[in-house]
């Protein structure tokens, strides 16, 4: 083998057959032990500040205590309950209208829901007689045929259409009486 002579800026190095290798590796381990410093001075500096530095908690706040309140009017009508509740459906008194719902038929399933918990899926027809099919909150799809009854202000089916169920129904009018109101459930198209 030859000797060779190879200029790397400054440098000149001689040997036989020097390769690139050859130079790489001890270049390598130069600048790795350039580069191994320690190199943390600035976050051995911020650890020690932040050592000398006294934290302060703030103290918890008082809390006031509650009055407690004794709720006596449990024997008056739920200002939140249904319209049911009134004392004058119970007595049928028919007010000024002359128009009181029948409290005592038999009620059906579909008065437990408010109507707007109610959605009509569709209609079909068999024998001549044409039905809605409505599903409630419980999951379950019930049929209703003209003169049913739905919704929690005894609403009584007028008609059964292919998109809607129009039906009445009879409400407090605020003075002590009862009004007829229109309502109708129609299908959902999304």
């Amino acid at each position: 083998m030859s000797a060779v002579t190879r200029k790397t800026g400054n440098l000149v190095w001689k040997g036989r057959g020097c390769s690139l290798l050859g130079l790489a590796i001890p270049m390598l381990t130069l600048m790795l032990t350039a580069c191994s410093g320690n190199g943390m001075g600035d976050l051995h500096q911020f650890v020690d500040e932040a050592k000398q530095k006294k934290g302060r908690v703030e103290p918890l706040p008082q809390f006031k205590p509650v009055e407690t309140f004794a709720y006596e009017a449990s024997m008056l009508r739920d200002p939140f309950g249904a319209a049911t509740a009134n004392p004058r459906i119970a007595a049928g008194d028919k007010g000024a209208t002359g128009l009181s719902p029948d409290v005592n038929r038999h009620r059906e399933i579909l008065e437990n829901f408010p109507l707007d918990a109610l959605h009509m899926l569709g209609t079909f027809e068999f024998k001549d007689t044409k039905w809605g099919l409505v599903k409630a909150p419980d999951g379950i799809v019930y049929r209703i045929k003209s003169g049913n009854h739905l919704g929690q202000n005894f609403g009584k089916v007028q008609t059964v259409q292919d998109k809607k169920i129009t039906l009445v129904e009879i409400v407090p009018d605020g003075l002590g009486g009862w009004l007829e109101r229109d309502a109708y459930l129609a299908i959902n198209e999304q």
